[in-house]
């Protein structure tokens, strides 16, 4: 290895050698230290590119991998290095044999400063790093010289090493890079026997490469999402059951299994119009034409909301006690009718703890009516206004959960198609839940927008349905996004227009976001979320991966309320209809 640092220090020689003060071995000295510094790039480099095959794919091997390159780039070859160019000037002043040339070992001789003396005196003899920094010499000037060149220039190149880390492990967890900027740290201290001087000028030329090093890694890029899902899987099969003794009952009958998911296994997944709505429909308890009409089931308290397909209504179900919100068409005719029956199917194929529970589906005297779970709470829109908007690790619960929840939805083939801040209840723990699927469609039912209406609000409307596109998956996480950013800053990310048309008209544009909270440690993927390209964007299920992981990082987890505790709303308190609140006021 000394035979290649003097090669390097040739190398160094010959590319910089400016002939005036200190020095052109000095300069030399430098342009090596650069040199050096290309390593740990270098490493950081190929980190980066094996993650744009791995994802966040870390088991033993990808360790093993990051921690080899870790030690060869970033310790052994720069320690090497450093030792190597420190005793090939020792060997120059001792007269040994040092792998110079002639030629060069005599221009070592000139002298260019006083303060410098002749430079293989100043290079190749003196105190090493160890015996300068704890047996300082009595002058007070050139040990705070010393001090901040060899503990100051290495803390530096500390922080740029550890930046480089970080980029290449950009839309992933940060503690890899501890096998990269740890193993610079053991090079800083395995360094202490090179010469002082020499190590003054060594750290002088790897401090700007280490700046600039981040550069080719960057360029380099993250993963795609598509990679970071797919490392996301669990790649083990699934645990065999264990054999029985004695041959189980025969399982009692059970309805059929609900839909597999049809489409690909991406944030893009347009609707086909020739499939059915819910083929294999999870069970509605009471489907409709069980002749209930006329009863009195439900016994109706108050108005919730009224919205463009239905009133809904504050109930009790006298035959359970129980509290439910019982939603009625306007006009009970057979496509209204069709709708209704559609939603039920829909909501009740789905299982979440964040989602709104459908209950039965019956006919009342003024038309037929779908019974739902009943939240008692105020829509996020609301609790924003009151309280402020949200912290990154509230917003990130809401983000978390109801990112579960939408796939949850996908999983069943559902489509929400207006997630916002109204339709998203806070309870009084402060638990978020997702209502008000009315306008929820499956893969396949196209005749929900036969009348022509505009399905979702404008200012939560992602652009590509706003253009007239089909609604998929990703439209949902872009309206997902778009309800978090509100949280975060009380504004919609397109910011507010004078009407509801113009609003449609910038989503329709992809206006970009002008009003994202910055500040967040969510805005980075805030910004990959609300991309104008559905096939840029993370899928929900990375979305949750990144916003859990980031949870856990905080010390704290998805559970817990995403706002202050709401308090119960009295019964004579009129709530404002999830259904009539638009995000944020329109101004006049």
């Amino acid at each position: 290895m000394d035979s290649f640092a003097s090669a390097l220090l040739s190398l160094a020689h010959q590319l910089f050698q400016p002939g005036f003060c200190p020095g052109d071995w000095v300069w030399a000295t430098s342009a090596a230290g650069a040199l050096i510094a290309l390593f740990p790039v270098l490493g950081a480099v190929v980190v980066a590119v094996i993650r744009k095959g791995t994802g966040n794919r870390y088991n033993g091997a990808t360790i093993a991998v990051f921690a080899g390159i870790g030690l060869v780039t970033v310790l052994l070859i720069p320690w090497l290095l450093n030792t190597g160019v420190s005793e090939t000037y020792r060997a120059v002043f001792t007269g040994s044999s040092s792998g110079l040339s002639i030629g060069e070992t005599a221009t070592l001789d000139r002298e260019y400063c006083s303060f410098i003396g002749v430079q293989k005196e100043y290079l190749g003899s003196g105190q090493n790093v160890y015996e300068t920094l704890f047996y300082p010499s009595g002058n007070k000037l050139a040990y705070g010289y010393y001090v901040g060149a060899l503990v100051g220039l290495p803390a530096l190149s500390l922080v740029f090493v550890m930046l480089q880390a970080r980029t290449a492990l950009r839309r992933g967890p940060k503690w890899p890079g501890r096998l990269l900027w740890i193993p610079f740290v053991a090079m800083v201290l395995c360094s202490v026997n090179v010469g002082a001087n020499t190590a003054v000028h060594l750290w002088l030329g790897f401090l700007p490469i280490a700046v600039l090093g981040i550069i080719p890694v960057a360029l380099v890029g993250a993963p795609s999402w598509s990679t970071i899902q797919r490392s996301h899987q669990d790649p083990s099969p699934p645990p065999q059951p264990e054999p029985q003794r004695t041959p189980p009952p025969p399982p009692p009958q059970q309805p059929p299994p609900a839909p597999a998911k049809q489409y690909p296994a991406t944030s893009v997944a347009p609707v086909q119009e020739q499939q059915e709505l819910a083929a294999a429909p999870g069970p509605v308890p009471v489907p409709f034409g069980s002749g209930q009409a006329g009863s009195s089931r439900y016994r109706r308290i108050r108005r919730l909301g009224h919205g463009g397909f239905g009133t809904v209504w504050q109930a009790v179900d006298n035959q359970l006690g129980r509290t439910v919100a019982l939603k009625i068409a306007h006009a009970p005719d057979r496509d209204t009718e069709e709708r209704m029956q559609r939603e039920a199917r829909a909501l009740a194929t789905i299982n979440h703890p964040n989602c709104v529970r459908v209950y039965d589906l019956v006919e009342e005297p003024d038309g037929l009516a779908l019974v739902m779970e009943y939240l008692d709470g105020q829509p996020l829109g609301a609790a924003v206004d009151t309280v402020g908007p949200l912290d990154d690790t509230r917003a990130g619960r809401l983000w978390a959960t109801m990112a579960g929840a939408l796939v949850a939805a996908h999983e069943k083939g559902v489509l929400h198609r207006d997630v916002k801040p109204s339709n998203v209840i806070v309870d009084p723990t402060g638990i978020p839940h997702l209502i008000d699927f009315g306008i929820a469609r499956s893969k396949g039912d196209s005749s929900m927008t036969a009348t022509g209406m505009m399905i979702g609000t404008p200012d939560f409307t992602a652009p590509e349905t706003a253009a007239g596109a089909a609604a998929s998956p990703a439209s949902d996480a872009w309206q997902l996004a778009a309800t978090v950013s509100y949280a975060l800053s009380g504004y919609p990310p397109r910011g507010t227009r004078e009407t509801p048309m113009a609003a449609l008209m910038a989503a329709a544009r992809a206006e970009g976001p002008s009003k994202l909270p910055r500040e967040s440690a969510h805005a980075r993927l805030l910004v990959a979320s609300l991309d104008a390209e559905p096939r840029r964007r993370p899928t929900l299920n990375a979305v949750r991966n990144e916003v859990e992981g980031w949870l856990s990082r905080a010390g704290t987890s998805t559970s817990g309320p995403v706002t202050q505790i709401v308090p119960q709303v009295s019964q004579r308190t009129q709530v404002v209809p999830p259904r009539q609140q638009r995000p944020p006021q329109y101004r006049p």
